[in-house]
């Protein structure tokens, strides 16, 4: 083989290997961040990790709200109108936060099967409904 040709060789190979590397690191790095969606369907039928941060959402149940009146701890159930699911947050809850709405909560899911939220979101209008919990709202309704 020609020297350069050789030499041509070696810069795309280290190149190459360069970027597979720095794909690698940022893949790697992206992983840890990544929040994924599960509906209380399937946090109820195990697909949910445990003790791995994840969102859940679907509605509040109406007369589930459970207030501490000594602290800012609330316990609430939401369900996808298959499955419902306990959801206990330590916090200010969003004003928009009401039995029949929906939300979406991130946080962990305990040994015990309660969810552990570190951050409630409510939606912000009527109309408006995040993509994941109408997703799984309609997939839990065409299910018999």
């Amino acid at each position: 083989m020609h020297p350069i040709r050789k030499k041509r060789l070696l810069i795309i190979a280290i190149i190459a290997l360069i970027l597979t590397t720095a794909i690698g690191l940022i893949l790697f790095a992206l992983q840890q961040n990544i929040n994924l969606f599960y509906s209380p369907s399937d946090i109820s039928l195990g697909k949910a990790p445990k003790n791995a941060t994840i969102r859940a959402g679907g509605m509040v149940v109406e007369g589930s709200i459970k207030r501490n009146q000594e602290s800012l701890y609330v316990q609430f159930d939401v369900t996808d109108f298959q499955h419902k699911i306990t959801i206990e947050y330590k916090g200010i809850l969003p004003d928009l936060f009401r039995e029949g709405q929906g939300i979406v909560a991130q946080g962990k899911l305990n040994s015990q099967g309660v969810f552990a939220a570190e951050q409630v979101l409510a939606k912000h209008d009527e109309k408006y409904m995040p993509p994941e919990i109408s997703d799984a709202l309609k997939a839990a309704e065409s299910q018999p």
